[in-house]
């Protein structure tokens, strides 16, 4: 039997396969959990910014680039220098947390490329916290309005980043700490404590005139029960109750010797020997 004539079929097979080894990188490839990626088509479309590719293994054409985004949270801490409302720098860190929309990562690309952390989360964080910062003073950044100021910043960023042009979700930012001129430090914290002694005594002051105030209540009460009284304490009704007295004591077991008449308003004298 003459093999020769399947020669051409067994070249032709040996070059597809090493064509195909050759090109597997370029063909097959895998996108991992924390990862989407887009293609760009060179000879139909350019970069397809809509059909976003999940993770799992996929297929693309040798000629088609894959571009891959990694699409985990990240975090960025930066330290800058904030002027606040009347002028005074303030030294301000701040963390923020964030992710690229998963569907919209074509669009990022196509205006930041991959290096959207540097190009627009930080400029536009540092931005905010200046436009935010400047609206309130020293004192009220550092201590009165802090959770204000931090919250105002939390919104603003949040909406500057998830807009449709940007395509970032914010998750969390934080004001790790604030740091002011010392003296300036020093001026407020003084003035904070004053304030705070200042409240303490207005507190005992108010405590001292609400108890002043309870006890002329409760004078003016028991003045009031003690004319009451002496007004209903008629002679006719004293001598009434003088005689239930006697009738109760002249009832008790104990032995007791009984003068008739010789109490005030002619009632008994009892005299007893226990």
């Amino acid at each position: 039997m003459d093999n020769r004539k399947y020669l051409p079929v067994i070249v032709i097979g040996a070059i597809v396969v090493i064509v195909l080894l050759g090109l597997s990188s370029s063909i097959f490839y895998t996108i991992q959990p924390n990862e989407r990626a887009v293609l760009f088509k060179k000879f139909s479309g350019g970069l397809d910014k809509d059909d976003v590719i999940n993770q799992g293994f996929h297929v693309k054409a040798p000629w088609n680039d894959l571009i891959r985004f990694n699409v985990a949270e990240n975090k960025a801490e930066e330290s800058m220098d904030v002027l606040d409302k009347n002028g005074l720098s303030i030294t301000v860190d701040i963390s923020v947390r964030f992710y690229p929309k998963f569907n919209k990562i074509g669009y990022i690309y196509e205006r930041f490329r991959s290096d959207y952390i540097n190009t627009l989360v930080i400029p536009e964080v540092r931005s905010t916290v200046r436009q935010v910062m400047g609206r309130f003073t020293a004192e009220e950044i550092y201590s009165t309005k802090r959770a204000e100021v931090e919250t105002a910043i939390q919104a603003e960023t949040e909406a500057v980043l998830g807009n449709e042009t940007n395509n970032v979700n914010m998750t969390a930012l934080l004001i790790r700490s604030i740091n002011l001129p010392e003296k300036i430090k020093q001026a407020i914290e003084n003035k904070l404590q004053q304030e705070q002694e200042a409240l303490a005594y207005r507190f005992r002051l108010d405590k001292e005139k609400s108890e002043a105030e309870r006890k002329r209540i409760a004078a003016e009460g028991e003045s009031a029960a003690n004319k009451i009284i002496n007004n209903s304490l008629t002679p006719a009704l004293l001598k009434m109750r003088g005689i239930e007295a006697t009738l109760k004591l002249a009832e008790s077991p104990n032995s007791k010797v009984v003068v008739i008449g010789q109490g005030d308003g002619g009632l008994p004298l009892i005299l007893g020997n226990n």
